[in-house]
Formats: C-alpha cells, sequence, structure tokens
C-alpha cells in the first residue's frame, strides 16, 4: 500500500513547501569576505544593537535576539575574534560583564554587507513591483506569526514505528 503523502493530500501545502525549499536553496544569505552567514548574521546584529545603544551587546542579549544558544554565540565571536571582526570588552559600569563590539575591519565589512543587502532588496522590490512586496512581506509576518503560535511537535515523543500511542 503507498503511503500518502503532502503532495496526494495537498498540493496548495506541497506547492508552498517546494517553494520554501526552493527560497531557502537560493542562499541569500552568502559568504562575505571571508565570512560565513552566521558571522555575518551575529554582526549585523552587534551593529544594529550598537547603533541604538552605543555599546556592544552582552553574549546573553545575542543569544535572545537571534535565538542561538549562548555557546554557539560564543564559537560564533570566537571565529570573528580570532579574523579581526569583533573585540571584547569589559562593561565599565560592570566590570564582570564582557560587551561584544565590532572592530573597524568588523565595521567595515558590516557597512559593505548592509549596502549589499539594500541594494538586493531594491532590486526585488523593483522586480515585484510595491504592491507584490507588500504582499510579500505581510504574508512572511503572517506565516512568522503562525509559527509562533504552532510550534513543531517534541520530535523526542513523535512515534517512529507507529506501534505506540502519544500520550
Amino acid at each position: 500500500m503507498r503511503e500518502i503523502g503532502i503532495n496526494d493530500e495537498n498540493t496548495v501545502a506541497h506547492k508552498l513547501m517546494m517553494a520554501l525549499r526552493t527560497l531557502h536553496k537560493a542562499q541569500w544569505q552568502q559568504s562575505m569576505e571571508g565570512n560565513k552567514p552566521s558571522e555575518m548574521t551575529l554582526m549585523l546584529s552587534i551593529a544594529r544593537h550598537m547603533h541604538f545603544k552605543k555599546e556592544g551587546p552582552k553574549v546573553s542579549e545575542v543569544s535572545r535576539y537571534l535565538g542561538l544558544t549562548p555557546p554557539t554565540v560564543t564559537q560564533l565571536i570566537n571565529s570573528l575574534e580570532a579574523k579581526n571582526m569583533v573585540v571584547r570588552q569589559a562593561d565599565p559600569a560592570d566590570r564582570r560583564v564582557v560587551r561584544v563590539l565590532l572592530s573597524e575591519q568588523g565595521k567595515a565589512v558590516t557597512l559593505r554587507a548592509k549596502a549589499y543587502r539594500d541594494t538586493s532588496l531594491k532590486k526585488l522590490v523593483e522586480y515585484l513591483g510595491e504592491e507584490e512586496s507588500n504582499q510579500l512581506a505581510d504574508l512572511l509576518l503572517k506565516m512568522h506569526q503562525f509559527a509562533q503560535e504552532n510550534p513543531p511537535p517534541d520530535l523526542d515523543r513523535l512515534q517512529m514505528n507507529g506501534d505506540e500511542k502519544l500520550d
């Protein structure tokens, strides 16, 4: 007996899944100047924080903002520190707190990354047009809300062989 897949049950859901896969494979976030996409995301996050607060964020703040574990953020910071993109600095108000700041080199790379991102988004708006761009933005925000309200199931509790019932 053939198993029913998403394509058989709902062609719209299948089309959506394929579109999301294709978009993911498009590699919107590419390496830039020897920095991985995750490193660029971290540097852009630090730059945004510094723009509003004039000080570097703590690892815990970056972790919360990006939705990454503190050890993952620390590994990224270590990698960027080795490339002279970021520096760690003790907080003047509380020497126990370490803040992460962009180095001059990190600031320059981040500025170029922002310029590239802005140019790419401008081209996308020109390609789609303003109305479709607004529709896309609204739909992506709605999709994010759906994802927040419908977290994935606990994979440890999923049945692997179909013999057991869930609690």
